[in-house]
């Protein structure tokens, strides 16, 4: 283990040589000691013992014949690949709006008529719009928000552009202005 260095791995080797159980036994209580001084912040930790013991017999590859104070890890388990994580899988319709998007939009296709169903369809689009800027830097027109919901719900959520507030879902005073300046740069200077 390299956290320790090649001084402890040659005490370590050493300890396999001994013959005598006993002396063993020391030479490994006194290894773990060095061990243990080399990290004085870890030994506030409540296994930080158990690990000390763990190393020491991952250092030895599990050789060292001693009796040891508590139960150290087992070889084959530390040889044992990890859980898969369960990633989503499945296609996204419109990448750029997200995973999160489409279970937004399922929820509000099966929750009935009414304010509340308005207004998560509101915030939805509201969400859209950013996704969709923060991907294509073009501003988005209301039109194309209102056909991809409409297209995400297979025609169970339609909406007229003056369903939804026009201020919320226009460029924001800032991304008008950073607009007009790179149109502004663009133009070619006028000779005098």
């Amino acid at each position: 283990m390299p956290e320790y260095g090649r001084c402890v791995q040659n005490m370590v080797n050493h300890a396999l040589t001994i013959e005598n159980r006993a002396e063993r036994q020391r030479c490994a209580n006194t290894i773990i000691k060095i061990m243990g001084n080399m990290y004085p912040l870890l030994k506030e930790m409540p296994d930080f013992k158990q690990k000390l013991w763990d190393h020491l017999a991952i250092m030895s590859d599990f050789k060292l014949d001693i009796d040891y104070p508590c139960e150290v890890v087992r070889p084959d388990s530390l040889s044992s690949a990890p859980d898969r994580i369960p990633y989503a899988s499945g296609r996204i319709r419109y990448r750029h709006y997200g995973r999160f998007l489409e279970n937004l939009i399922r929820k509000a296709v099966e929750m009935p008529e009414g304010p509340e169903r308005s207004q998560l369809v509101h915030l939805i689009a509201i969400q859209m719009r950013k996704n969709f800027i923060t991907w294509n830097k073009d501003s988005v027109e209301i039109r194309k928000l209102i056909t991809d919901l409409e297209d995400y719900t297979d025609g169970a959520i339609s909406l007229r552009e003056e369903d939804l507030e026009i201020a919320e879902l226009q460029p924001s005073a800032a991304q008008r202005h950073r607009a007009a300046m790179v149109q502004q740069r663009r133009r070619p200077a006028r000779k005098k």
